[in-house]
């Protein structure tokens, strides 16, 4: 019998409330974390990606995927200095190999990382969840950011939603989408002002959508001879959510836009993450049929779920509940793995990890980064590893 999908924790580093320690007990084997403190652009040295590993190998995990070398945005708007900012990235691409790391997930969305407006959504049963509500965005780009162009983009219905939801809101209540929509990075405190953000729009102003795909190619045509002299696995993130905001445009939201991309410079190296949450908030995204047609692509699995509204709102779900069938996805993932099995690959092993997790119980005693507590991934993990089993014995044990 051919391998399990080897299951992974997200880790912030040594200042995460979610330890080492803890993590093992879940009974992941495998650490996904980056070397936050460093700014975007800068190289990471040996001596810092070393220290980091050496940290995690003590406590008897291994670090397997590196999530995410950050991308500079001069790379993405086509800057001046875009050429210097790429060979940086590819110096700590070579230095992560050079210590035994060889699957690197990074994204390609303008400014914004992953995007939500409440990371409190209160749940029936009192777990809490991360939500992305289409009205308060609307709200926010409307009339708080004031973006010039917004009102074009936004039907009648939908901007009297957003002002009936603004109209419904305390200042403080304001303050709080203002900083959630606002927030930067994953891993870091980071959150823009207005005026800041206003100044990311204006760099962005002659980069729409085919514009943006031109400069990813650029990027993957730079980048992934080196990545695959030094043995490296590079594996996009798809944007978050999939379609798109406050006037920035997403390229890696849909299966056409994944095809393109491992089109634009065919390699080993040029891969996938395959997150269900990101794309699954798109119902016209067929997950399991990704995975079926790019499924030779993937190095690395975020499994969660969303439950999709009719507005284009969305919240997260369990990781077996919500709007994606996951079974027909890990039984997607199986047959893939099956697949490498048969034709002689050695990446059976993909890395898999639970995105994301409620608040639950004990989680409410630490201030976790939003999405990433412990015993709410415990639980998405323990689902997931129970799916995994359930399918592949049923598949090829009888």
């Amino acid at each position: 019998m051919f391998s399990d999908l080897e299951q992974t924790f997200r880790w912030f580093g040594p200042s995460d409330p979610v330890t080492l320690p803890v993590i093992r007990q879940t009974g992941a084997t495998g650490i996904v974390t980056a070397l936050h403190h460093i700014p975007c652009g800068d190289i990471w040295t040996m001596d810092d990606i070393n220290l980091r590993k050496n940290i995690i190998e003590k406590t008897g995990l291994t670090w397997s995927v590196v999530e995410s070398v950050n991308i500079h945005e001069s790379v993405k708007t086509a800057g001046a200095e875009r050429d210097e900012y790429i060979a940086k990235y590819i110096t700590s691409l070579q230095n992560l190999a050079k210590a035994g790391l060889k699957t690197v997930c990074y994204n390609f969305m303008p400014v914004l990382d992953w995007t939500r407006t409440n990371l409190d959504f209160r749940l029936p049963n009192n777990a809490s969840a991360l939500r992305y509500h289409a009205p308060a965005v609307a709200a926010f780009d409307l009339y708080i950011l004031e973006r010039e162009d917004a009102f074009k983009e936004f039907t009648t219905g939908q901007q009297q939603a957003a002002k009936a939801y603004l109209d419904s809101i305390t200042a403080d209540e304001k303050k709080y989408l203002t900083d959630t929509i606002m927030a930067g990075l994953p891993g870091t405190d980071e959150v823009f002002t207005i005026p800041e953000f206003k100044e990311h729009l204006q760099r962005y102003a002659q980069t729409d959508a085919a514009k943006l795909k031109q400069n990813l190619a650029y990027f993957l045509q730079a980048i992934i001879p080196a990545a695959e002299e030094a043995g490296i696995n590079m594996c996009i993130h798809p944007d978050d959510p999939p379609f798109p905001i406050l006037g920035l445009p997403r390229v890696v939201s849909t299966e056409k836009d994944l095809s393109d991309l491992v089109g634009f410079c065919p390699s080993p190296s040029n891969g996938l993450t395959f997150c269900t949450g990101s794309l699954g908030a798109r119902a016209d995204n067929d997950l399991p049929g990704i995975v079926s047609r790019l499924g030779e692509h993937i190095h690395f699995i975020h499994l969660r779920n969303v439950q999709r509204e009719a507005d284009g709102s969305f919240y997260e779900a369990d990781h077996l509940g919500g709007s994606t069938n996951m079974f027909a996805v890990m039984k997607n993932i199986i047959i893939e793995q099956k697949k490498r099995a048969d034709n002689g690959r050695t990446d059976i092993a993909i890395p898999m990890r639970p995105d994301h997790g409620h608040k639950i119980l004990d989680d409410f005693n630490y201030n976790t980064y939003p999405g990433y507590s412990a015993i709410g991934r415990l639980k998405g993990l323990a689902e997931l590893r129970g799916l995994e089993m359930g399918i592949k014995r049923s598949l090829f044990e009888g």
